[in-house]
C-alpha cells in the first residue's frame, strides 16, 4: 500500500457522511489526532468486550461486524466498506466494545482516539461538537430502524416463523457503531 497524503486525507473525509458538516479548516483540525492503521485480512481492528477507546473509518479495504453467539463461531451481522464509520458508540458512553469488526480484507482505517477526541471537546473545539453531532444523528437513524423493525416483528408475533425470521433481519441489518 502507498503512503497516503494529507491531500488524500482531507478529500476522502471531507467525502465521508460523518465529516459532511466540517469545512476543510475545521477537518484539520480533527486530522492531527488521527492515526492510520493498516489490517491484514482475519486481523481484528478491536473485538467484542475490548475497551472503546477509539472511533474508526475506513479508508480503503473492508470489515465484518461479528457479534459473539451461545454456540458456535461468531455470527457476522454486518459488512462495511469505505467511508463507513464504526466504534463511535465508545466516543459517547465509555462502554467496552459490543462487536467486534474484522478486516475482511487489506483494509486501512482511519484511528480517531477517544482521549485526544475528548481533549478537543474539553477545548470547545467546533469540529469535535460536529463530529459528535453527527454521532448522535447517525445513532438516531439507526434506533428508529430497529425500533421500526422490532415494531413489525412483534406486529407477527402470533407467526412464530416470521418472528424468528423478522428477529434475525433485525440483528443482521443493522449497521455497526461499536
Amino acid at each position: 500500500m502507498a503512503t497516503i497524503t494529507l491531500e488524500q486525507i482531507i478529500t476522502f473525509l471531507l467525502e465521508a457522511p460523518m465529516f459532511g458538516d466540517l469545512d476543510p479548516a475545521q477537518l484539520s483540525e480533527v486530522v492531527h489526532i488521527m492515526q492510520v492503521r493498516r489490517v491484514r485480512q482475519g486481523q481484528p481492528i478491536f473485538r467484542e468486550g475490548d475497551p472503546g477507546d477509539a472511533w474508526f473509518v475506513i479508508f480503503e479495504g473492508g470489515a465484518d461486524v461479528t457479534k459473539a453467539t451461545d454456540f458456535g463461531p461468531d455470527k457476522v451481522i454486518a459488512q462495511i466498506g469505505p467511508r463507513a464509520c464504526f466504534g463511535e458508540m465508545a466516543i459517547l458512553d465509555h462502554s467496552p466494545r459490543s462487536a467486534s469488526v474484522i478486516a475482511s480484507g487489506e483494509t486501512t482505517v482511519f484511528r480517531f482516539p477517544r482521549a485526544e477526541f475528548e481533549a478537543l471537546l474539553e477545548a470547545d473545539n467546533l469540529a469535535a461538537y460536529k463530529l459528535v453531532y453527527q454521532m448522535a444523528k447517525v445513532l438516531t437513524v439507526r434506533a428508529r430502524n430497529t425500533t421500526q423493525r422490532l415494531s413489525d416483528a412483534l406486529a407477527d408475533r402470533d407467526r412464530p416463523q416470521n418472528l424468528r425470521d423478522t428477529s434475525r433481519s433485525l440483528v443482521e441489518g443493522q449497521s455497526v457503531s461499536e
